[in-house]
């Protein structure tokens, strides 16, 4: 085990008119499970590979374990990789594709055999050791993946969107499953992924990258109660955080024939007539009777049990905005009907409309 640092960290692909990842500063503690997670293109997959030495730093240094390591090969690292289609050797056994790299580097037989025996008692694959991969589900092939890193006993994990190539139902299962072993085990682990579900449920740290820059690194838990900007406050949740651009008027922000206070001291100085006001689904009540509020029309309502959400647009000083709630779901109201939305005023977030950055702390 270890603690990992990327300080300024740059990476430059060639003919590219930006960096794909821009002055990384990031610190990982001993044993701690680290998700980086981003939309495509925003330089996850690339700072995981620089860590794993499959790609050049231009700029900055990795170190591991207190040792910089960013001149050094991948196998001089100590580190062990997952990557998303498994890489598994089609003609090898279950146990030879969990063992090779014991074998490559060297191992006695009899050591082999007894890591192999007991990362497939952790793993559940003892009753699959000599099938091939072909004979495998895309779960078990992936617990395969999982053995192979493990029966080496690295300092590091790395994971590149490991269950990508799964479907709803084993996804959920298989996380449940790699978050509990990384746990048992206490291994330091960097996960990359494009789907925040799966960074706020494993993670106990989240990153969230964008265009190849950090824009926020927190618990999940923080995260979304305290995104520090607007593009962290609609990636982060599921539905998104809705982000309306309201007026500033004498003793707050405008939401519908309602006034959101906000602190004079919060938008003082910063040069704009409007702000961008942030408040969850779940933070969005379906008033009745005469209350003031945000008018909505409804366009789409998914049902989901004991919720359903609304999506509807809502018109702010002539401008459709669209906007989601959640409600009850067992009396959902219709699509096309008209409502009036009233906020918990503890639970809004602001931000500039300029820089997006947060207003409030």
């Amino acid at each position: 085990m270890a603690t990992v640092a990327f300080e300024n960290v740059t990476k430059l692909f060639p003919g590219g008119d930006k960096a794909a990842v821009d002055q990384l500063d990031l610190s990982i503690e001993d044993g701690e499970f680290l998700v980086l997670v981003g939309p495509s293109g925003c330089g996850k997959s690339t700072s995981l590979r620089m860590l794993a030495g499959l790609e050049d730093v231009d700029r900055g240094s990795i170190t591991i374990g207190g040792k910089d390591v960013t001149e050094f090969e991948p196998k001089d690292r100590d580190i062990a990789m997952v990557f998303q289609n498994y890489a598994l050797y089609p003609h090898m056994t279950v146990g030879e594709n969990m063992g090779f790299g014991l074998r490559i580097a060297g191992e006695d037989k009899s050591e082999i055999k007894r890591r192999v025996q007991d990362a497939a008692k952790i793993l559940d694959l003892t009753d699959y050791l000599d099938r091939k991969p072909k004979a495998l589900s895309g779960g078990q092939r992936q617990r395969v993946a999982m053995g192979r890193a493990i029966v080496r006993k690295p300092q590091v994990f790395l994971m590149d969107e490991p269950l990508s190539n799964l479907d709803a139902k084993l996804r959920v299962q298989t996380r449940a499953q790699i978050s509990a072993l990384q746990r048992r085990l206490g291994t330091t682990t960097v996960y990359v992924t494009h789907d925040q579900v799966e960074a706020m449920t494993m993670g106990d740290r989240v990153a969230v990258l964008k265009d190849g820059v950090l824009q926020q690194c927190d618990t999940p838990r923080r995260m979304y109660e305290h995104p520090d900007n607007v593009f962290v406050a609609g990636f982060i949740g599921s539905p998104a955080m809705n982000l309306l651009e309201l007026p500033l008027v004498d003793g707050g922000v405008s939401f519908g024939g309602d006034i959101v206070p906000v602190p004079r001291a919060s938008v003082a100085g910063i040069g704009e007539s409007t702000v961008t006001l942030g408040v969850r689904p779940e933070d969005l009540e379906i008033t009745t009777g005469s209350h003031r509020g945000l008018e909505v029309t409804i366009d789409v309502i998914e049902e989901l049990g004991a919720d359903a959400y609304v999506y509807g647009q809502a018109d702010v000083n002539g401008k459709k905005q669209p906007i989601v709630v959640r409600a009850d779901g067992r009396i959902p109201p219709r699509r096309g009907e008209v409502i009036t939305l009233s906020y918990a005023a503890e639970r809004t977030h602001l931000f500039s409309t300029v820089t997006g950055e947060r207003l409030v702390d």
